[in-house]
């Protein structure tokens, strides 16, 4: 193929490319340098159109995302909503969070309060049984008693004054030597409130001996029928037991008792027994016994004392020729309970006795020991 008219001068194109580092053998003709040159343009045309062609596709590409999201407005409107519901929501719980939350300080405080009343009515139960101790024992002692006042009544009224009646005119007028005799002097007056104290106090003296001098005998003492829930050893005493014991109470009583080495810990278990339960509280290595379980004694043996069979918890052990309410609490000092229990026994047949009257349960029978006769009981 001839190209000579269209390339007077082959070797400027072959310079030119050479100027642009393009190789260009020297055993190429002109003619197929140009014929390189020529396709190399085709090439780089057709590169051009591919771009072009991608560009218009990603640009469509662009406009067609771009309608389509125009499209989805009332989606983003929706999910808007949504979300501000959602707000809503969120402070409707914070504000019952809150509401619940002082509820429970409200709910919290009438509990306190309740704690507080109830409490307040044991105090005032308790001052009461000590205001009735406190009159008893000074009943006991010849103490005259002074009627409390009621509540409605305790304000404290002044006695109105005598009125001394006013001479009338007439009486006035009257002579002179008509008129009473001198009134008594300020020192027989007082000699007189001096005597009748005096007669007070010799009352007093001569009505406080019959009080002192009160009968001792086992009528004092608060025997009860009682049943010992549950037993168990001493933490810090081998030779003693803990029970709890119902008498009759609101409360189990707790009682130690010094019989490990005679009962098996198995037989005092749910048993019934007879306690003695008015001696003052003790501790007994670090636990405090309310009570004393009474039983038949010996250096050798040990029985507790059963009660009779229709015997329930609080049910009063009497005794016949001995009639009287025991104290509300043995006093120690007095020593009630050292002066009566020498003459508490078993007779012959293990009946516990007191000076030969027997322990009875009124209309259900006699407490006795197991197999203990003419034994001490304590």
């Amino acid at each position: 193929m001839d190209l000579s008219y269209r390339n007077p001068d082959p070797y400027h194109y072959n310079k030119y490319f050479r100027s642009l580092n393009i190789l260009c053998p020297a055993n190429i003709s002109p003619q197929r340098d140009y014929c390189v040159t020529t396709r190399r343009q085709a090439c780089a045309v057709s590169a051009v159109r591919v771009f072009a062609a991608r560009f218009c596709t990603a640009f469509m590409f662009l406009a067609r995302s771009f309608f389509k999201m125009s499209g989805h407005t009332p989606a983003l409107a929706r999910l808007e909503q949504r979300a501000a519901e959602a707000d809503q929501i969120i402070e409707y719980l914070k504000q019952q969070v809150q509401l619940l939350k002082e509820k429970a300080i409200v709910q919290a405080s009438i509990r306190e309060e309740k704690k507080l009343m109830v409490e307040n009515a044991k105090l005032k139960k308790d001052i009461e049984d000590l205001k009735r101790q406190l009159l008893e024992k000074e009943r006991r002692r010849g103490v005259r008693e002074v009627p409390m006042p009621l509540a409605a009544d305790s304000t404290v009224q002044c006695a109105p004054k005598p009125s001394v009646p006013q001479p009338s005119a007439p009486a006035a007028a009257a002579p002179a030597p008509t008129s009473t005799a001198p009134p008594p002097s300020n020192n027989e007056a007082k000699k007189k409130v001096k005597a009748e104290k005096k007669g007070e106090k010799q009352e007093k003296k001569g009505a406080a001996p019959p009080q002192e001098d009160a009968k001792v005998d086992v009528s004092r003492l608060d025997l009860r029928v009682g049943r010992i829930i549950s037993a168990e050893k001493h933490p810090d005493a081998d030779a003693l037991y803990v029970e709890q014991v119902d008498v009759g109470e609101a409360a189990p009583r707790t009682v130690v008792s010094g019989l490990v080495k005679h009962i098996p810990l198995e037989q005092m278990q749910n048993r019934m027994a007879v306690l003695l339960c008015n001696l003052k509280p003790a501790k007994m290595r670090g636990v405090v016994s309310q009570a004393m379980v009474m039983c038949a004694s010996s250096p050798d043996k040990v029985e507790i004392l059963d009660p009779p069979s229709g015997a329930v918890p609080g049910d009063r052990v009497t005794f016949q020729g001995f009639p009287g309410e025991p104290d509300k609490e043995l006093n120690p000092k007095k020593k009630v309970w050292e002066q009566v229990q020498p003459d508490l026994r078993t007779d012959g047949q293990c009946v516990a006795t007191y000076k030969g009257a027997a322990f009875e349960v009124n209309g259900k029978g006699i407490c006795k020991a197991q197999t203990m006769t003419n034994s001490g009981i304590k």
